[in-house]
C-alpha cells in the first residue's frame, strides 16, 4: 500500500520471423513498459559489436500518410454531424453519454490493413473531395464578397464606379481614410510635390475622419507614397472591384444568400456521408493508431541480421505471465531474462500499488512528482487527508450536497467513456461528504439559514464547534491536526532517507524536528506540572540545545533559521480555519442582505421577488468560490506543508506499450 509495485527488468531476443508476432502480442496484452536501447547500442563499444540500432519498418511511412489523411476525414465528417448538435445534446452527452459499441476487427498483418485502409479511404474521399473542394470555393468567395462589402460601405459616399480609382499607364489613384483635421495640410503638402493632381474628400460616418481620393500623374507616384506615410493615412485597397458602393453591397447581400443557400445544401449531403462513414473512418483511424504504434516500436529495439533484441521493465508479479507469452508468441525461439532493480533505482518506471477506492487519489500525487521507486507511496494519506482538508475549508452541507451531486454525475456520465472525470468525479463526491459531515458538527448549512430566517439550530451541531460562536475551538483542533500530519510528514522522510542511506539528511531535516518537539513538550511539563518540575525542564533544556546543536552540524549556522520554517509549516494550517470562516461569513452576508431587501422594499412581491433572486446568485457566487478556494488550499497543504517534510521523487510513472481500444476489439 505504502510501495510501488515491484519491477524487474527483462531482456528478450528472438528471430526476425517472430518479431512482429511477439511485438502484437505484448502490445494487446499492455503490462510491459519497452526501453529504448538503440541509444545505448551506439554509445557502449561492446554492445555495438554485437548489435545495431533498429529501425522502424518499412510501412511506419505508408501508415502515418494514411493516418494523416484518416484523421482529416474525421474531423471533416465528425464536424459536419456536430454542426446540428445544441446545448440539449451537450448537456445530455454530459450526463448521459453515448458510450461506443465495440466493432470487431479481425488480426490482419500490417500489409493487409494499409491494403484496406487505401481503399476505405479512397472511397469515402471520392464522394467528400468535390463537396469539400465546393466548400472551400464559396468560403473564400464569401470572404471576398464580405470584404468588397466592407469596402464599400466605407465608399458609399462616393458616387462612382470603383473600377475606374484603379492605376492606368498614365495616372497613379490612392484611396484612402485621413484624420479630419489634416485635410487641408494633406493638400498643402500635396501641392509642394505637383500642380497637376486631383483630390476628392468627404467625411465618413464619424465626422473624425474623411475619405480621401487622390488622383495624379504617375511620375508622382513614389513622392505620393512618401507622402502619405508622413499622415495617419488608412489607405483602401480598389484593385479588382468593379461597380458604384450601393451596387456592389446590394450585388454582395443577394450573392452571399445564394451561397448560403448552395452551403447548407452541400453540408446536407455531407452529412448523409458522415452518416455512412463516419463510424467505419473512426474504426479505421484507432487500427491505423495502433499499427502506427507496433511499427515505429523497433526504432527502439537492437537488431542483428536474424535476430531482434528488445528490454523491457515488467511488474513482478507479471514476469511469469509475460515469460509465457513470448514463449507462445516465438514458438519456445526466444531467450528471456529477467533482472533485479540494482542500486540506482532512478530508471525505474513506477506503478502505484494501491486498492482501488485510492487509485483516484494518485492523480494528485503525480501532479506534484511521479514518486522515486523505493520511496513511501503517498497516495494512501492524500486519499484520507485531501477530502477532509477540502471539507473543513468549505464546512457548509448543502455545498457539499451539490458537490455529491455533480460527482455522481460525473461518474455515471463522462466517467463511463473518460477514466480521468471518472477518478475525478470520486474525489468530488469524497470531498462533498465530508463536506456535509462537518458542516452540521460547525453549523453550516448555507450560513446561518436555518437561525436567520427559521429561528432554529441544526440539531448536529457541536456547541465548542459552531464556528460562528467558537472558532478558536477550531483553530485549534487545525493546529493540532497540522502538528500531527506534521509528524507524519517527518516519519516518512526519515524511512526514505534511510532507504536511500542519506541518515544525515534524516538526522538533520526530519529527527531533528522530532527532538526538538519533544524538548518543547518536557519545557512546558516541567512549568506547568510540578511532577515534572524542574527534572522536565532541564531534559526540555537539553534537548533543545541538542537541536540547535543538531541544525548547525548538518545545515550550517544558518540551519537554526530553519525553526521558523517548522513553526511556519505548522501554522499554515490555520488556513483550514480562515476557509471556514470565509465560507460561512460570506454565506452569512448573502443571507442578510437577503432579508434585508424582503423586509425594507416596500413592494411585497417584488421584493420577494429579488430577495430570491440574490439569494440564489449570492449562494451560487460564493460555492464557486469556496470550492475553488478549498480545493486549491488542500492541494496547497500538501504539495507545500506535507510533501516538503519528505518526498524525493522520482522522473518515470510505469507507460505500458498497450493497444488502446475504444472502438475495436479483435475477434477470437
Amino acid at each position: 500500500m505504502f510501495q510501488t509495485a515491484r519491477m524487474r527488468r527483462i531482456k528478450v531476443v528472438t528471430l526476425n520471423e517472430y518479431s512482429n508476432h511477439l511485438v502484437n502480442s505484448l502490445h494487446e496484452e499492455g503490462i510491459i513498459q519497452i526501453s529504448d536501447i538503440s541509444e545505448r547500442v551506439q554509445q557502449d563499444p561492446q554492445l555495438s559489436e554485437l548489435l545495431n540500432p533498429s529501425k522502424v519498418t518499412d510501412l511506419a511511412g505508408r501508415i502515418s500518410s494514411l493516418l494523416m489523411k484518416c484523421n482529416g476525414l474525421s474531423e471533416l465528417l465528425g464536424d459536419s454531424i456536430s454542426n446540428d448538435v445544441g446545448i440539449k445534446d451537450m448537456l445530455k452527452s454530459f450526463i448521459s453519454p453515448d458510450i461506443p459499441k465495440k466493432v470487431e476487427v479481425q488480426v490482419i498483418s500490417g500489409e493487409e490493413l494499409v491494403n484496406k485502409a487505401e481503399s476505405i479511404l479512397d472511397e469515402v474521399e471520392s464522394q467528400t473531395k468535390v463537396i469539400e473542394d465546393q466548400l472551400n470555393s464559396f468560403d473564400n468567395r464569401k470572404s471576398e464578397l464580405n470584404s468588397n462589402k466592407l469596402l464599400a460601405t466605407k465608399l458609399k459616399d462616393l458616387d462612382v464606379d470603383l473600377s475606374l480609382l484603379n492605376e492606368t499607364m498614365y495616372t497613379f489613384t490612392i484611396v484612402g481614410r485621413i484624420n479630419a483635421e489634416s485635410v487641408d495640410n494633406f493638400k498643402k503638402k500635396s501641392s509642394e510635390i505637383t500642380d497637376n493632381f486631383l483630390i476628392l474628400n468627404t467625411p465618413d460616418e464619424s465626422k473624425l475622419k474623411n475619405i480621401i481620393v487622390l488622383v495624379t500623374l504617375s511620375e508622382f507616384k513614389d513622392e505620393f507614397y512618401s507622402l502619405i506615410r508622413t499622415f495617419d493615412f488608412e489607405r483602401f485597397e480598389t484593385d479588382n472591384v468593379n461597380g458604384k458602393p450601393s451596387d456592389i453591397i446590394s450585388s454582395a447581400d443577394s450573392e452571399l444568400i445564394s451561397l448560403e443557400k448552395e452551403k447548407s445544401q452541400l453540408s446536407l449531403e455531407l452529412k448523409e456521408i458522415a452518416k455512412k462513414y463516419d463510424d467505419d473512418v473512426l474504426v479505421l483511424k484507432e487500427q491505423l493508431e495502433i499499427e502506427k504504434e507496433r511499427n515505429e516500436i523497433f526504432s527502439t529495439f537492437g537488431e542483428t541480421n536474424k535476430t531482434v533484441m528488445l528490454e523491457a521493465w515488467v511488474p513482478l508479479k507479471d514476469v511469469d505471465k509475460v515469460k509465457n507469452l513470448v514463449d507462445s508468441s516465438t514458438e519456445g525461439h526466444s531467450v528471456f531474462e529477467v533482472e533485479d532493480v540494482g542500486d540506482d533505482d532512478s530508471e525505474v518506471p513506477v506503478l502505484h500499488n494501491n486498492p482501488k477506492i485510492v487509485k483516484p487519489y494518485e492523480f494528485l500525487v503525480d501532479m506534484y512528482s511521479p514518486v522515486k521507486y523505493r520511496e513511501v507511496d503517498p497516495s494512501i494519506l492524500v486519499f484520507i487527508m485531501f477530502p477532509f482538508f477540502f471539507g473543513y475549508c468549505l464546512t457548509d452541507s448543502f455545498y457539499g450536497l451539490m458537490l455529491v451531486i455533480l460527482g455522481i454525475v460525473l461518474i455515471k456520465g463522462m466517467g463511463k467513456i473518460n477514466e480521468t472525470m471518472g477518478k475525478f468525479g470520486s474525489i468530488i463526491i469524497a470531498c462533498g461528504l465530508w463536506t456535509i459531515i462537518l458542516g452540521l458538527i460547525t453549523n453550516g448549512l448555507l450560513g446561518d439559514f436555518f437561525s436567520r430566517f427559521f429561528a432554529i439550530n441544526l440539531p448536529t451541531v457541536i456547541p465548542a464547534f459552531d464556528a460562528f460562536k467558537n472558532p478558536q475551538n477550531i483553530l485549534i483542533v487545525a493546529i493540532a491536526i497540522g502538528f500531527i500530519y506534521t509528524n507524519v510528514g517527518f516519519i516518512l522522510g526519515i524511512i526514505n532517507n534511510f532507504r536511500y542511506g542519506e541518515k544525515k539528511e534524516a538526522l538533520g531535516s526530519q529527527i531533528v524536528w522530532l527532538i526538538f518537539e519533544a524538548g518543547l513538550i518536557f519545557l512546558v511539563a516541567g512549568i506547568f506540572i510540578p511532577v515534572l518540575g524542574i527534572v522536565g525542564q532541564a531534559i526540555g533544556a537539553v534537548l533543545l540545545i541538542a537541536t540547535f546543536g543538531i541544525l548547525i552540524y548538518c545545515n550550517g549556522v544558518y540551519g537554526i533559521m530553519d525553526v521558523f520554517s517548522w513553526l511556519g509549516n505548522v501554522l499554515s494550517y490555520a488556513r483550514l480555519l480562515a476557509l471556514c470562516l470565509a465560507t460561512g461569513g460570506i454565506a452569512m452576508t448573502v443571507n442578510i442582505i437577503t432579508q434585508m431587501v424582503d423586509t425594507m422594499l416596500p413592494v411585497p412581491y417584488l421584493s420577494l421577488i429579488i430577495a430570491i433572486i440574490i439569494f440564489i446568485a449570492g449562494h451560487i457566487i460564493n460555492f464557486l468560490f469556496q470550492v475553488l478556494g478549498a480545493f486549491i488550499n488542500a492541494l496547497r497543504l500538501h504539495y507545500v506543508e506535507f510533501f516538503s517534510q519528505f518526498f524525493v521523487g522520482g522522473k518515470n510513472s510505469f507507460s505500458p506499450f498497450s493497444a488502446s481500444r475504444i472502438l475495436t476489439k479483435l475477434k477470437k
